[in-house]
């Protein structure tokens, strides 16, 4: 009887913890490729996981900079100057900000403040007067010259857990989430202006494949 009893007691406990918990959470999205067995956690778990990743990049990137009297947007331009003139010649502002995902305009406005620095020359084309040329100054060069060694530690250390194939693929991954990125967030400013009522269906054109769909589907 006691036996009994004592089923009786879990199963009605057990009945009581679920009558407590809350109403599952809706999707937060609904490709199946993202799902696991209906659920959207492990998701959820790779942006978050994104987030703590970008914030500790970010601050390896401001350390960085901080060690030459930088801050990191404009170590980053400076750094990626030296470096497209190294490998390609001839650097714009347009290049450094398509290398950079950045606007034009930002990139100028940093560039300027490098210029007063004495870390970058810029000097107009002859071929085309509109466009401006970017060059790091000896200044410049020296001091990434003297970062370098401490870059190389930190970087060596920070993507040391990486193979040769794992590097290949990240780089891979990466760049087409930063396209797909961009196309979400214009999709996000869209349906900013509709009502959530619409927000499921609404026609959006995806320039990527050349065709108007519904902004979401629908949850599950």
């Amino acid at each position: 009887m006691s036996t009994i009893a004592e089923k009786r007691g879990a199963r009605s406990r057990m009945m009581r913890r679920s009558a407590a918990l809350p109403a599952k959470a809706p999707l937060t999205i609904s490709r199946p490729e993202m799902l696991v067995d209906g659920s959207d956690r492990q998701f959820r778990q790779l942006v978050h996981n994104l987030f703590g990743l970008l914030a500790r990049h970010e601050s390896v990137r401001a350390g960085h900079g901080a060690r030459i009297g930088l801050v990191g947007i404009e170590y980053t331009v400076l750094i990626s100057i030296r470096h497209l003139s190294a490998e390609e010649g001839d650097v714009s502002v347009n290049r450094v900000a398509d290398h950079l995902h950045l606007s034009g305009a930002f990139v100028t406005t940093i560039t300027n403040r490098l210029l007063k620095r004495g870390l970058i020359h810029k000097t107009t084309d002859p071929a085309d007067r509109r466009r401006v040329r970017l060059e790091v100054s000896a200044k410049g060069s020296e001091l990434l010259a003297r970062l370098a060694p401490v870059q190389r530690r930190v970087n060596d250390l920070q993507f040391g857990c990486l193979t040769a194939k794992e590097f290949r693929f990240l780089l891979d991954i990466t760049e087409r989430l930063i396209e797909s990125s961009e196309r979400a967030v214009k999709l996000q400013a869209f349906l900013s202006d509709q009502p959530d009522s619409a927000a499921e269906n609404v026609a959006f054109y995806d320039q990527a494949s050349g065709a108007e769909k519904p902004a979401r589907v629908k949850s599950r």
